[in-house]
């Protein structure tokens, strides 16, 4: 297939007007967006205990956007990623994932995402291999086209030599390469990565850089959350900071890094700010 052809989508709608005409509407569908939140509301818990985690939150990512999503800790970055992921309901609000409503229609929404925690949730005493095969089964890859994708995902990540190894075995970036292509097994549209360098050394985390700007380059849409703001301002082309359950700032990155600042300075000004008027 030619790389340069691109297929979409259309979906053509009849509305007749008063006057007998007929007009037709065609909606591409390349033109949804990869990820659209409106008014996402999460509050834990009831009465006396109960904690607004996420206030009101609304985005839009376009399909083949880089984009970092920054707060600090207990800002609502991983809340906000749980509803998405469908690890928690959301209070009210939507989430919609490439035209799919992430509460209505769970099961295919959670096909069209990866996620890749910051914590190591996996069997410490499994193999990468093992990792995929399972995640991969669990999604309903069949078992021929699953080997295939854990061989893609082995030789793409440089785990030729480690893929029969325990995973408490690896070190700290094999271990993060074997979490990337465990979330990307089912071949998700949207992948989620939530400090995805984390605990890892400085060559390591570059060449993971690597690997996410190769990625994104062939059209794979990334949400990324990293304390590394220097990632951020690296990878992201986009960017949003929450900060107490809101968002507080939203633009391109060209827009934070405006008079010579650096995503860093611009960071710690917004939220400073922020937390100067709720003082």
């Amino acid at each position: 297939m030619d790389d340069d052809v691109v297929f979409c989508k259309i979906s053509i709608f009849f509305v007749p007007d008063t006057s007998g005409l007929v007009f037709v509407i065609l909606t591409l569908m390349s033109d949804i967006p990869m990820l659209e939140i409106k008014d996402l509301v999460k509050v834990y818990g009831k009465g006396k205990d109960e904690k607004l985690a996420v206030d009101n939150i609304s985005l839009s990512i376009p399909k083949g956007s880089f984009f970092g999503l920054l707060g600090p800790n207990g800002a609502g970055k991983s809340t906000t990623i749980h509803c998405i992921t469908g690890i928690a309901q959301p209070t009210s609000g939507t989430i919609v994932i490439d035209g799919t409503d992430v509460v209505k229609d769970y099961k295919e929404a959670r096909t069209k995402v990866g996620l890749s925690p910051q914590e190591f949730n996996v069997d410490i005493f499994a193999t990468p291999e093992q990792l995929m095969d399972y995640m991969g089964g669990y999604y309903g890859v069949p078992a021929t086209e699953r080997k295939e994708r854990i061989d893609e995902m082995i030789e793409r990540f440089d785990l030729q030599e480690h893929r029969d190894m325990k995973f408490q075995m690896l070190s700290g970036g094999l271990k993060r390469r074997a979490m990337l292509g465990r979330a990307l097994i089912h071949t998700p549209d949207l992948l989620i990565l939530d400090e995805p360098t984390a605990g890892v050394d400085v060559e390591q985390r570059h060449d993971l850089w690597q690997y996410l700007k190769e990625m994104n380059e062939r059209g794979k849409t990334i949400i990324l959350t990293s304390h590394y703001l220097e990632e951020i301002q690296y990878l992201c082309r986009d960017i949003a900071i929450i900060n107490h359950g809101r968002i507080v700032a939203q633009g391109t990155k060209e827009s934070f890094m405006k008079d010579g600042k650096t995503v860093e300075d611009a960071y710690l000004a917004i939220t400073r700010e922020d937390n100067n008027k709720r003082a």
